[in-house]
């Protein structure tokens, strides 16, 4: 009885492919994402407003989709076809980059790049819970979350060395789009889902304001916390700006995206294993307190090395937060409204993240770059705030 224990806790086989291609999708997507708000700003002209608007508009955008795409996937009782979607959108929006001469273009790509990630999300996530064993349920999220994190290494560390080779912001985007088509091959060949049908497919419709009551308040304390938290974790693409404001060259910025992926992709899944043994809130409160951290440096960063420390606390803070954040979704919701609940989550989440990235944008642009860090340490305590009231109750 206690030999077979050990097999049955083994992380299973579909995600770790599903990891592989969060990995290689992340590959493509970092390696523009670490270029392109410096492409935006000296190539194109945009201003950080802009930028704030665009990255706000196209994570929203991402998050609100996720809604419709993780009930649909409870609804037909499938998630792959929709990861097939999603990631295959993906990456037909990657040749668009290096083909933009205008902030327009890259908007468009920007957009549509994020509907396919708001389209693969949800059911993703639910496919994940489905599959999990409940006792490894965490370790399974933190797998994935970190080798997805590698991916974000991976792509501005490439982004790099191109631009040490070819010096040409527009020819280096062109390589974003081999590792895409990695990812949607590997979702073919590598993903299979349980053959029986995931949820009850009734034929009311999958979206209904009723299916609200069916979640309990311990659900309900996830998303409220989850969408305070989320209103100061504003894009990564300011991380970016501020490492030009410290003076290193378009080729080296994308040196803070490394930084910090590095340290995500190795807090994510000691976290995420750690969540299956004490508090997952004491966690989650421990990646707050780094977030208002690496806020408060960054905000007084006057060099390289401050910036990529606050850099580095970012990526720990994502790790001690992003992994553990879906794990509580997954135990508090209804079995058979698993992608409905991730979606629900991310819609809260992506109008926060709207809200968070055009204020950003906004601070910066007209009282400066330290007020866009500050005020994100103020928000960051706020939710740790709560989420500790939430426990002393």
């Amino acid at each position: 009885m206690n030999q077979a224990r050990p097999e049955s806790l083994r992380i299973p086989r579909t995600i770790w492919a599903l990891g592989f291609v969060s990995l290689f999708m992340d590959v493509s997507s970092e390696l523009v994402h670490s270029l392109l708000p410096v492409f935006l700003v000296t190539t194109l002209g945009a201003s950080a407003l802009t930028v704030g608007i665009i990255e706000g508009i196209a994570q929203a955008t991402a998050m609100v989709v996720k809604v419709f795409s993780g009930a649909i996937s409870d609804f037909i009782g499938r998630r792959k076809g929709l990861l097939l979607l999603g990631y295959g959108l993906a990456a037909l929006s990657k040749p668009l980059f290096p083909l933009a001469h205008s902030v327009e273009l890259v908007f468009t790509a920007r957009f549509l790049d994020r509907i396919g990630k708001g389209i693969r999300g949800a059911p993703r996530d639910a496919l994940v819970a489905d599959i999990a064993p409940a006792e490894i349920r965490g370790a399974c999220f933190g797998l994935r979350q970190s080798m997805d994190t590698v991916g974000a290494f991976v792509g501005p560390a490439l982004a790099i060395v191109l631009m040490l080779w070819l010096a040409d912001i527009q020819r280096v985007l062109w390589f974003a789009v081999i590792p895409a088509v990695i990812a949607v091959a590997l979702i073919v060949a590598g993903v299979q889902e349980p053959g029986h049908a995931v949820g009850k497919h009734t034929f009311r419709s999958p979206i209904h304001w009723r299916v609200l009551y069916d979640f309990s308040s311990g659900y309900w304390w996830v998303v409220v916390v989850g969408g305070v938290f989320t209103l100061a974790r504003f894009s990564e693409a300011f991380l970016v700006l501020r490492a030009q404001q410290t003076g290193l060259s378009a080729t080296w910025v994308p040196l803070v995206m490394v930084v910090m992926s590095v340290f995500y992709a190795l807090s994510a899944y000691p976290a995420g294993w750690l969540s299956d043994r004490i508090s997952r809130t004491k966690l989650l409160c421990l990646g707050m307190g780094l977030l208002v951290l690496a806020d408060l440096l960054l905000a007084q960063s006057h060099s390289t090395l401050t910036m990529l420390l606050g850099a580095g606390l970012w990526g720990l803070h994502m790790g001690f937060s992003e992994g553990i954040l879906a794990t509580l979704v997954a135990d508090t919701a209804p079995e058979e409204l698993k992608g409905t609940a991730f979606g629900i989550f991310n819609l809260i989440s992506g109008v926060c993240l709207l809200i968070a990235s055009v204020l950003a944008g906004w601070l910066w642009q007209t009282v400066g770059a330290q007020s866009t860090f500050i005020t994100g340490a103020v928000l960051a305590a706020l939710a740790m705030l709560l989420l500790m009231l939430r426990r002393a109750a």
